[in-house]
């Protein structure tokens, strides 16, 4: 097998999918500091998702629903209080009523600092409330996005374990056309790489490159906006694992090979069981900006700067690709961001790590640097000295 980098391919553009207003933001910010609390409350729910308010009247009280899963963000806005009430989880004559109340006092301990679940009837609900002159724009988005993410985490695990019941059904779409054929020519292609790839490593002895080759091939799947359910839990466990530095880096990769053997076995409708378009509120990956990108990038430039100095290509080019594929998994980028990391990965698709090394150093430092709108088109900082 000759070395040359996994393909890529961007994902197909999921429908609805929240995207971040950037602009709104710095408005929120400058109204909250003027004390113009519900102008503040207006413009960081345009920042979170600009869809939300979009031919909405916004000069009297506020009324907004709208899925998150299977659970129901209710947020209301009035001229004192601002409240938000998801509810997710019914219990039934099956659910086992003792674990789950356990559990669920165990969950308001901790995760939740802001939001608390409670019991009322049969419905458990994710509620917060407070008065519109503390809702600082980051509480609120910090509210809206713990409640969205733990109520998009909890509800499948609690249905499955306790045998409660969804609140509705999610508001979902299923992948229309030629969507279906090439989002599983997407996946066919990433977990027969997986393969291909997996065996090189073992037969070179490059043993620590499993590590990379499983964290590339998962974050590929995850970043696919469309895939939800278990199949999205699971995902989302593993990426975790394989990061998670508390964890023996062998037991990481025994776990994670496991899996990905688990994963290839799958067949195409046990994937499309959890593959389809959903209703969202928010995005649940963290809000960014240049200065989070840049603070992000240059987290790893002492790492980047080794492997260039020891004019290792391989080593560089699998480290830069799982990271620009971590930053879209954790963040809610720009588009100009997204689209950056979406083109250098194509670009690299199938050369030698020594051609790809340069492509890729040039994005990463238009990310360290600030500059990603400008990268395309002139060379800067150290990437000039290296290969200018």
């Amino acid at each position: 097998m000759k070395n040359v980098l996994p393909k890529f391919q961007r994902p197909i553009q999921g429908i609805d999918e929240p995207r971040i207003a950037f602009s709104s933001w710095d408005k929120a910010i400058d109204a909250y500091d003027s004390k113009d609390f519900r102008t503040a409350l207006i413009e960081t729910i345009n920042y979170i998702n600009p869809e939300l308010l979009k031919n909405k009247d916004t000069t009297g009280d506020i009324a907004l629903d709208r899925g998150q899963g299977s659970a129901e963000i209710q947020v209301r806005i009035n001229e004192t209080t601002f409240s938000v009430k998801a509810p997710f989880l019914k219990v039934t004559a099956n659910t086992n009523k003792v674990a789950l109340y356990r559990k669920i006092a165990e969950v308001n301990f901790n995760p939740l600092t802001l939001s608390q679940i409670k019991l009322r009837e049969d419905t458990f609900w994710f509620e917060y409330e407070s008065p519109i002159t503390l809702c600082q724009p980051y509480k609120v988005y910090d509210v809206l996005r713990e409640i969205c993410v733990y109520a998009d985490d909890y509800d499948d695990e609690f249905v499955e374990k306790y045998k409660a019941d969804f609140y509705k059904e999610s508001n979902t779409q299923p992948l229309a056309g030629e969507e279906v054929e090439q989002v599983w020519q997407q996946i066919n292609t990433i977990l027969t790489d997986y393969k291909d790839y997996s065996a090189f490593f073992k037969e070179k002895r490059w043993n620590a490159f499993q590590w990379d080759l499983m964290v590339i091939s998962l974050l590929k799947i995850v970043n696919m906006s469309y895939v939800h359910g278990t199949l999205r839990t699971k995902l989302q466990e593993y990426v975790h694992n394989l990061f998670n530095n508390q964890i023996d880096f062998q037991h990481r990769i025994d776990k994670g090979t496991n899996f990905m053997l688990k994963l290839c076995a799958k067949t195409k409708e046990d994937f499309m069981k959890d593959i389809y378009h959903a209703d969202s509120f928010i995005s649940l990956k963290w809000r960014s900006s240049v200065q989070i990108l840049q603070d992000d990038a240059k987290n790893l430039e002492n790492t980047v700067t080794k492997y260039v100095n020891d004019g290792d290509n391989f080593s560089l080019s699998y480290f830069l690709q799982y990271n620009f594929l971590y930053t879209l998994y954790n963040f809610n980028v720009e588009e100009v961001h997204k689209n950056a990391i979406y083109d250098v990965l194509e670009q690299v698709s199938g050369l030698e790590p020594q051609d790809a090394a340069p492509k890729l150093l040039k994005t990463y430092y238009s990310f360290l640097n600030g500059d990603t709108k400008t990268a395309a088109s002139g060379k800067k900082g150290l990437f000039a000295k290296l290969f200018g």
